[in-house]
């Protein structure tokens, strides 16, 4: 028995000519907003507050940030924002190499990881696989 595999699942459907419902209620929501200030407020502070409104609406609707929706972005942003940051520093002990004499022993070397074969062997093995994949 054959079954149909869905096909672009990431497309939204478009519900409202070209927006789809959320770009419709991002619209809609400010939209109601504004005729809210209008009806309520005098004439410069209908102005005032308004336009902030609209923007933001537009923003939301239709503003990609490295395409990513813009909604997106001001979920990280608050989730930063709010969320706690733990920093952690341990200070390293400074070296004491002071030398005078031209036979002294040379300051030690700053600590550099080293690499085994295999490691090295491996690291080269995947750079070179991703590099005849990009190619």
């Amino acid at each position: 028995m054959r079954y149909q595999v869905p096909q672009f699942i990431e497309v939204e459907d478009k519900i409202f000519g070209p927006l789809t419902i959320k770009l419709f209620l991002y619209l809609a929501g400010g939209g109601g907003l504004c005729l809210i200030f209008y009806s309520l407020l005098p004439f410069y502070l209908f102005v005032g507050l308004s336009l902030p409104v609209i923007a933001f609406c537009l923003a939301l609707s239709f503003y990609k940030v490295y395409d990513r929706p813009f909604i997106i972005v001001i979920e990280h942003a608050f989730r930063y924002t709010m969320g706690t940051k733990l920093y952690l520093w341990k200070q390293r002990p400074a070296e004491q190499s002071v030398t005078t004499s031209p036979t002294a022993v040379a300051p030690s070397r700053p600590l550099v990881p080293t690499l085994s074969q295999s490691k090295l062997s491996d690291l080269a093995w995947s750079l070179n696989i991703k590099d005849h994949i990009e190619q």
